[in-house]
């Protein structure tokens, strides 16, 4: 059972990205109880889900910004 993360407002991509790397490197070490390396791969799997979802919302954010400059009229010097 994979449970999804949701970030609270105050957690940021850093946050989250920051999280998955010590997941890796638990996970890599290889010295965990399979137990415990599963419940860290649910975690890492639920994060990185997490974190894809920030991305997907700051390129969204990104896109939407881009498309509203081309749309808005050209700003000339004389206009400043």
């Amino acid at each position: 059972m994979t449970r999804t993360i949701e970030p609270a407002p105050s957690e940021e991509y850093e946050t989250l990205y920051s999280r998955l790397q010590q997941i890796v490197e638990q996970l890599e070490s290889g010295d965990l109880p399979l137990a415990q390396a599963l419940a860290l791969y649910e975690e890492g799997v639920a994060t990185a889900a997490a974190c894809q979802r920030l991305l997907d919302h700051a390129a969204l954010r990104v896109r939407t910004l881009m498309e509203s400059a081309d749309q808005s009229p050209a700003v000339t010097e004389t206009d400043v």
